[in-house]
């Protein structure tokens, strides 16, 4: 029994489990940039947003 047990925990990691780990690392990066990117476009847009409300003005009262 320790054989097997020995065998199992030293043997060398499955190549189709390597694989996909670094096709999900490779995917989680490049998600985590697109949010980086997004959040970044969201600050830009409300920023903008803001400074057009400043230049409105008001309808002068008659």
């Amino acid at each position: 029994m320790a054989k097997a047990l020995f065998g199992h925990v030293g043997s060398a990691p499955d190549r189709r489990l390597l694989d996909e780990v670094t096709q999900l690392r490779a995917k989680v990066r490049a998600l985590e940039f697109e949010v980086t990117r997004l959040r970044a476009e969201n600050d830009r847009l409300a920023a903008a947003e803001a400074a057009e409300l400043l230049r409105l003005s008001e309808p002068a009262l008659t």
